[in-house]
């Protein structure tokens, strides 16, 4: 039995929340926080599979920052959704700084959205084991795909959302192959288009290039898909 904390002040959107996570998943069992002493209580108690949380709680405009470091400290690894009102644009690469897994805006995701994501979040985190190796390491790129926030290249954190991850780790698993259009369509939620894959190459891209201005690691593969080439590493 899945176990599930909503971390929400606004009782309405707690109780919305709620109400998309059971009907994406019978049987779940769902808690409500709407402060921050009392959710920080319930994190120290609950050992939860997956916590949903705003980052503004009451007047604290950083709650919920402080409720990641205790789940971080308590080294569970329990999967965090941030579900906030503040702009991705500013937020997202914070809250990936923290180990979130994923940074949802108000009023700019649908019920489909969140239950994709929520669902993907869940299924990830149930295939977790302790112990279980990472993906093949190399010089330049390392990555666990069942832990948001790992990939590392050259030593230092890439900040990248799930759907985007998926496909970096699909891309590395096959790295010196092209891989299609088709093979990437199936591990995307929705937007299964190659517009869309190509958004989410861009997104990886300028990820790295963050890091590395010098990355040219993905190759497109005109018509038939994308390939990791490891030609970074080649020009070091």
């Amino acid at each position: 039995m899945f176990q599930v904390a909503i971390i929400e002040d606004d009782p309405p959107t707690s109780h919305q929340l709620k109400q998309w996570i059971l009907s994406a998943k019978p049987g779940i069992t769902v808690e409500q926080w709407f402060s921050r002493d009392d959710a920080e209580a319930a994190i120290a108690r609950e050992d939860y599979d997956l916590v949903v949380l705003d980052i503004e709680l009451g007047r604290e405009r950083h709650a919920g920052v402080a409720i990641i470091n205790a789940i971080n400290k308590s080294a569970r690894g329990t999967p965090v959704l941030v579900v906030s009102a503040m702009p991705a644009t500013i937020y997202r690469s914070i809250m990936k700084a923290l180990d979130a897994w994923d940074y949802l805006q108000k009023t700019t995701f649908s019920e489909a959205d969140f239950t994709d994501t929520f669902l993907e979040i869940l299924r990830t985190a149930g295939d977790r084991s302790p112990g279980k190796p990472c993906l093949p390491v190399g010089e330049e790129l390392s990555l666990d795909p069942l832990r948001q926030g790992a990939p590392r290249w050259r030593g230092q954190r890439v900040n990248l959302p799930l759907t985007a991850q998926r496909i970096l780790a699909t891309l590395y698993e096959k790295r010196g192959q092209v891989v299609s259009y088709d093979e990437l369509f199936q591990v995307v939620k929705s937007g299964r288009n190659r517009d869309n894959i190509r958004k989410h190459i861009s997104t990886i891209r300028d990820a790295f290039r963050e890091l590395d201005e010098a990355f040219d690691g993905i190759e497109n593969i005109p018509m038939r898909g994308f390939r990791w080439s490891d030609r970074s590493a080649r020009h070091q």
